[in-house]
């Protein structure tokens, strides 16, 4: 596996350790638990700027083009889907936002509205990962060549540079974290 597409899954896995979180969060909630609104945030936090801004926007602006340059269709196609898929996500991201805003400010019916959206996100992403896993990246590493792969890895590593020094490593970790404190 080439080294630009096994970042991406790596990032997928990063990115299931923070759906779990949020599960586990959701299960509190649901049953009534407290849960301090500080870890509300934080899961936000993670799925706004880690699978939103940074994982999903290097997909959109390196992956996608280029994969359209080797002839896989946008229109119609499975990337017009993936990326309904990304604005879909980004929508629900927003909807978690506002409702552990919400929450933190005392309002008793964010707490629904945090898990239902939750939910939601929550089966949209595995669905969606799983589908790149299974069939785009396979797709990529089928036709994209070596002079690709190497574009896509500067494209990349640039990427990380612009989400700031120690982010990707200060998520990962945040992921962890989150995991081990609130996964059932």
């Amino acid at each position: 596996m080439s080294r630009p597409i096994h970042a991406l899954k790596h990032e997928h896995r990063v990115i299931e350790q923070g759906l779990r979180a949020l599960d586990g969060v959701c299960l509190r909630l649901a049953s009534g638990h407290q849960v301090p609104p500080e870890a509300l945030s934080q899961v936000v936090d993670f799925i706004r700027a880690f699978a939103v801004r940074y994982h999903h926007g290097k997909e959109e602006a390196h992956l996608f083009p280029i994969l359209e340059r080797r002839n896989v269709v946008r229109a119609g196609g499975p990337l017009d889907v993936l990326t309904y898929q990304h604005e879909t996500e980004c929508g629900l991201a927003d909807q978690l936002s506002l409702a552990a805003q919400k929450y933190s400010e005392g309002d008793l019916e964010a707490r629904g509205r945090f898990v239902t959206a939750a939910g939601r996100y929550i089966e949209l992403m595995v669905g969606h990962m799983e589908r790149e896993d299974q069939i785009l990246f396979r797709l990529a590493e089928e036709v994209l060549d070596e002079t690709d792969k190497a574009e896509l890895t500067r494209a990349f590593e640039h990427a990380a540079t612009e989400f700031g020094a120690g982010s990707l490593e200060k998520y990962e970790r945040l992921a962890a974290e989150l995991e081990r404190a609130w996964a059932a």
